[in-house]
């Protein structure tokens, strides 16, 4: 038990991390100086963050706790629900990210594409993130996606 519990803490301080230093994290993978410059002074960095991380916890929250069943318990059923997860994050941020600038007048739906992209990453790692600290209390996904 204080191992499953160590694997939640871990999980939970390396989120907690990302969301503070998500703009630097955020820069370091896609950075064009308009762009990014507009990120920060409309401040669509935390909205974007808080949708990354409530899709990627959510996401692996239904796998193991609601799904939850031996019928998909297998690894590829995981990477099923790692591939909705990430598939469907960016094209929520990206709908945000557009719009908060459009309501500022500026347009720059090119570079929130490429922006989303990255995004991609950082939602499948904080998928990751997240399975390898929740997986422990399920009682029928818990191998998944790799065995104990």
């Amino acid at each position: 038990m204080k191992d499953k519990l160590v694997y939640l803490c871990i999980g939970i301080a390396l989120t907690v991390l990302f969301f503070v230093f998500n703009e630097d994290i955020y820069e370091a993978m896609y950075y064009s100086v308009a762009f990014n410059n507009g990120l920060h002074n409309y401040d669509v960095y935390t909205p974007i963050t808080i949708i990354t991380i409530l899709m990627a916890w959510g996401g692996a929250a239904v796998y193991y706790y609601a799904i939850n069943s031996v019928r998909w318990d297998r690894w590829w059923h995981w990477l099923v629900m790692l591939a909705v997860v990430v598939l469907l994050t960016p094209i929520i941020c990206y709908i945000v990210n557009v719009r908060m600038f459009n309501e500022n007048g500026i347009s720059m739906a090119a570079e929130a594409a490429s922006f989303e992209f990255f995004n991609l990453v950082v939602t499948a790692v904080l998928f990751v993130i997240a399975s390898f600290s929740m997986r422990w209390w399920s009682t029928n996904c818990r191998h998944t996606p790799i065995p104990q």
